[in-house]
């Protein structure tokens, strides 16, 4: 890519920057348009799985937030009584995809992020419209954004801007959206002193409850229920999880006494369950929520959209940095490599939601005495159920790494964190 290339990205998420911060790499001119007043996200955690964490080795962050791992014993899955239906190695984990599962705050990794661009990059309380995708290889329709300072050029757009994305409408306006998961979660992170526990994930009848250490001392929990959406308490959510949750086993009472109401965030899941036409028109790409919103029960909405930056910037293996031909001559292939792999990430997250969330009586007893079975039987199916998605490497990169970082993953960690209300995922 020629370093006089311009690139905007819309969106200052962890997509965003992480576009941003990979086409700098390369040698783009990068702008990026965030309309929040600062890129503080409004939000909990986000975990990093071994596909996340080798994609951040392409632009040298891999090893920073490999650091911030947590989760060094056993976890796995248990009943709201306690019981533990199957168990999860760190150890084995990490062998088996590579490296560790990292969960931390989201504004940490916004942080490092946008560390890694130069001061003036970032325009934040800058909406942003697109008005024209402009034409690949036509130096006369560069694409053009229009912001409350006045319209400019790009030979690249790239979309960030979340589940709601205005510029997915105005890509392909003929597409439904997206739809209701059927569920909503809850999301807190507070420090939780003299309180040991496992890393855990609680499956009851239609509710979740998961808790996790981060590095720096706190606790995160989260929780999801079936409710339709738009529905809230009729006082404050902290009464309603205790409410959900106050009689499920410790740590959940410990959480929920150490909480207060200001500390919760609840938040509908919505999902694209028709796909896209595509992940691109123009000169624009789309990436993360704006291209394939899903739900969080696989914990991959982040992580995908990770993914798909360093896809955009470095799409073949051994790319250098010094890489002339626009990437915006290159969105088909990209289209043609994120589509199929993020929505069958997708329809996984949608089929693990129906199992973890099922309703009534006789469902759930049978889920949770065969997961225990098949648990004793074969101590891996946990793990197995993360092949093809935790397993997977860039294209490529100048740093040429492949991430084989050494922490502790955990695999139940879920994506319930977000930007704002109106997104599944940064």
């Amino acid at each position: 890519m020629a370093a006089a290339e311009r690139a905007i990205v819309i969106g200052g998420g962890i997509g965003g920057l992480t576009a941003a911060a990979a086409l700098r790499l390369r040698g783009a001119r990068v702008t990026v348009l965030e309309r929040a007043p600062s890129l503080e996200p409004v939000g909990a955690a986000i975990s990093l799985s071994p596909n996340a964490l080798r994609a951040l080795d392409v632009i040298g962050l891999g090893d920073d937030i490999r650091a911030l791992s947590a989760w060094q014993g056993d976890g796995g899955l248990r009943t709201p009584s306690g019981r533990w239906l199957a168990r999860a190695e760190a150890a084995a984990a990490a062998e088996r995809f590579g490296g560790p599962l990292v969960l931390l705050h989201r504004a940490t990794l916004v942080d490092r992020l946008a560390g890694l661009l130069p001061s003036g990059a970032v325009r934040t309380g800058t909406p942003a419209r697109l008005t024209d995708p402009g034409v690949p290889g036509d130096r006369r329709r560069p694409a053009r954004v229009e912001t409350p300072d006045g319209e400019l050029e790009a030979d690249l757009v790239v979309a960030a801007d979340g589940i709601r994305s205005a510029v997915r409408g105005a890509l392909f306006p003929g597409h439904p959206g997206t739809v209701h998961s059927g569920f909503t979660t809850w999301r807190v992170v507070i420090p939780l002193p003299g309180v040991a526990f496992c890393s855990h994930e609680t499956w009851g009848r239609g509710r979740i409850w998961g808790t996790h250490p981060l590095k720096d001392g706190r606790v995160y929990a989260y929780a999801a229920a079936v409710a339709p959406a738009g529905e809230r308490a009729p006082d404050d959510e902290r009464a309603e999880l205790l409410r959900r949750y106050g009689d499920w086993h410790s740590p959940v009472p410990e959480v929920l006494a150490a909480v207060r109401p200001e500390d919760v965030l609840r938040h509908d899941v919505h999902h694209i369950a028709e796909p896209l036409p595509a992940f691109h028109r123009g000169r624009v790409a789309l990436v993360g929520d704006a291209a394939h919103a899903m739900p969080p029960t696989l914990g991959q909405g982040g992580n995908q959209a990770v993914e798909d930056a360093i896809t955009l910037a470095f799409p073949r293996p051994g790319m250098p940095p010094s890489a002339v031909e626009p990437v915006a001559d290159g969105l088909p292939g990209y289209t043609a490599v994120r589509l199929p792999r993020t929505m069958a990430v997708s329809r996984r997250a949608v089929r693990v939601a129906r199992l973890n969330l099922m309703t009534g009586r006789v469902g759930p007893a049978v889920r949770d005495t065969a997961l225990a079975a098949l648990s004793k039987a074969a101590p891996s199916l946990f793990l197995r159920g993360f092949d093809g998605v935790a397993d997977w490497r860039p294209p490529g990169g100048p740093s040429g790494a492949d991430g084989d970082g050494s922490g502790a993953p955990r695999m139940l960690a879920a994506d319930h964190g977000r930007r704002g209300p109106e997104e599944n995922t940064p």
